[in-house]
């Protein structure tokens, strides 16, 4: 009788181990969570150093502000002409909707 309480002991320990809340499956899922946690943190921290750089670059550096300023706010110089052509995407979304329309 003892021995059989013993086994049935091992048994529901041994169900205890393997798949209740605090085991070893679940230690694994938290294992795997935590590594792709950890490497989003690793991306967002390179991120907020490549951020910090460029604000220190375009505070210091005011030819990189001019660059900057004429990339992205389509600014020209004196005597320069800005071609805009329009986005491959916007033309297909443009011809698109002409199809849709016929």
């Amino acid at each position: 009788m003892f021995l059989w309480a013993l086994i049935l002991l091992n048994l529901f320990l041994f169900f205890r181990l393997i798949w209740s809340d605090q085991g070893i499956l679940a230690y694994m899922d938290l294992r795997g969570r935590h590594e792709a946690l950890a490497t989003e943190f690793r991306a967002a921290e390179k991120r907020s150093q490549d951020l910090s750089r460029e604000i220190t670059r375009l505070k210091s550096d005011p030819d990189h502000q001019q660059d900057m300023i004429r990339e992205r706010m389509n600014f020209v110089k004196d005597g320069e002409i800005l071609y805009v052509f329009p986005d491959k995407a916007a033309d297909k979304g443009k011809e698109a909707r002409d199809v849709e329309e016929n």
